[in-house]
């Protein structure tokens, strides 16, 4: 199942279900006005989206306006972002000329989840100088979720699944780092793809607790990587199990997978700027690579081996406020 939100002048927008291809939709009714809606009451709301989904199946449904599309979850309660790529840490600590973490449980950050950008909104930023970058990554939405879950039971909290690009300004990142706190400059608003799908519609692309998607990621119309989420350290169930370690999860809650990144990325490419900075310092001893400037295009969008894109596209560009 293929759900959506749209744009309706309110700011949780109006959910619809889509077809298989993407083409049609249909309302979800005034019973499940937005995503967070459905969310709180996921069981019930099943029911009713799976029957809207046998309707567009059957060749029912509205023509899509892909331009009316927001984030599917415009904005939640909860952000919650993790890092379980050991390739993408490994090549960080170089770019940032860090000491290496060892940590015993995954990484996570709680970030900003008041406000997510649609996947054709540009990116505003004040500044260049911020060093500003793309990160490609999935993420999953759960119902809620007890505290003290353990993965195999997190496993069915996963409700939907979403790819993301999550923004940084790498300028502040590292000294946000040193304080021991969060990040909050370093982590401007994420942006999210128009679909989020439920993990079996992935069909072999979703498996033991990963998207096993190759992430095609062009950068002002240039190829820059096409990563393979199957290469996460840990699932999304253990991310889910951790995060849930000491408090509930409310129905809602995104968690993401941190940004995908391969073993052979010198074959593959990478998922955001830094991580190539990293691979430049690594082989001829300087970055090369600038971050993005004003005006700049970034496109994303996860692919299954049969060419199918089951979140969409992410297709934004960078611009100056004001």
């Amino acid at each position: 199942m293929r759900l959506a939100t749209r744009v309706n002048g309110k700011p949780d927008g109006e959910l619809v279900v889509v077809s298989a291809d993407g083409s049609r939709c249909l309302p979800a009714g005034p019973q499940l006005p937005s995503l967070l809606a459905a969310m709180d009451d996921w069981g019930a709301a099943t029911r009713d989206l799976e029957g809207l989904a046998q309707r567009l199946e059957q060749g029912e449904g509205h023509t899509l306006d892909p331009a009316s599309l927001m984030a599917p979850l415009p904005r939640s309660w909860q952000w919650l972002d993790g890092s379980a790529f050991q390739t993408h840490a490994d090549l960080m600590q170089v770019a940032f000329d860090t000491d290496p973490l060892n940590p015993e449980r995954p990484l996570m950050y709680q970030g900003m989840s008041d406000r997510f950008l649609g996947p054709r909104e540009d990116a505003v930023f004040a500044s260049e100088d911020g060093g500003i970058d793309f990160e490609g990554e999935f993420g999953v939405i759960v119902d809620a979720v007890p505290m003290g879950v353990s993965p195999q039971e997190a496993m069915k909290h996963i409700r939907l699944v979403v790819q993301i690009n999550d923004w940084s300004l790498r300028a502040y990142a590292v000294p946000e780092m040193k304080t021991g706190f969060g990040f909050i400059l370093a982590k401007p608003a994420c942006s999210v793809a128009p679909f989020a799908v439920t993990p079996d519609d992935l069909g072999e692309g979703w498996q033991d607790g990963r998207v096993c998607l190759d992430l095609h990621i062009d950068w002002n119309g240039e190829r820059f990587g096409r990563a393979n989420g199957r290469e996460m350290s840990v699932g999304f169930h253990e991310l889910v199990a951790h995060a849930a370690t000491t408090r509930d999860l409310v129905a809602g809650t995104i968690i993401g997978s941190g940004t995908v990144a391969n073993g052979d990325y010198a074959e593959v490419g990478s998922s955001c700027i830094s991580e190539r900075r990293a691979i430049e310092i690594i082989a001829r001893g300087k970055p090369e690579t600038s971050f993005m400037r004003f005006g700049d295009a970034i496109r994303m969008e996860a692919k299954a081996r049969d060419g199918a894109s089951p979140f969409g596209v992410i297709d934004q560009k960078v611009v100056k406020r004001g």
